[in-house]
């Protein structure tokens, strides 16, 4: 499996229920590398994107606490096993989010693909810093870009342990 995120310079993701900065570029980089795979996300997470619906073309997962919730489009796990057990047949599983998934799955993860942004907005929610975590390493540094001086890359971490 592997993660897809943008987060700030503190790997700050999220503040008040959505993405603290948002870079359109990083959008389409969302796109491009989810492709047709299958995603897993939260329910909070999936109620941000818009419209509350799942994204098109690919699969997706919910990952919820909540019982009774059916979305449609969409598959409800109300576990982490059995949101792997219903990907496991997947050749592409990407998880993206929120906070409490990328924790939940981070130890099944092998890649993460993090858009990096040079900058530091106020945030509530932050994913898990690659940078100190001796079983990741930068596999690509990625090209500094620019969005109306907004400066971030598109980097690859792996799994080395």
């Amino acid at each position: 499996m592997e993660l897809v995120v943008a987060a700030d310079k503190n790997w700050g993701i999220g503040f008040e229920g959505t993405q603290n900065l948002v870079v359109p570029e990083d959008r389409k980089h969302f796109r491009a590398v989810t492709g047709h795979g299958t995603v897993i996300v939260g329910h909070r997470t999936l109620l941000d994107f818009p419209g509350g619906r799942p994204l098109k073309n690919r699969r997706n997962i919910v990952l919820t606490r909540d019982p009774d919730l059916a979305v449609e489009g969409a598959e409800v796990a109300h576990s982490v096993e059995e949101a792997l057990e219903l990907a496991k047949n997947d050749p592409e599983v990407f998880v993206i989010g929120g906070e409490s998934v990328y924790r939940a799955l981070f130890p099944y993860c092998q890649r993460a693909y993090v858009t990096r942004i040079d900058a530091v907005p106020d945030a509530d929610a932050f994913f898990p810093n690659l940078e100190a975590d001796p079983a990741w390493r930068l596999t690509d540094p990625g090209e500094v870009r620019e969005h109306e001086g907004l400066k971030y890359r598109f980097q690859v971490w792996e799994r080395v342990e």
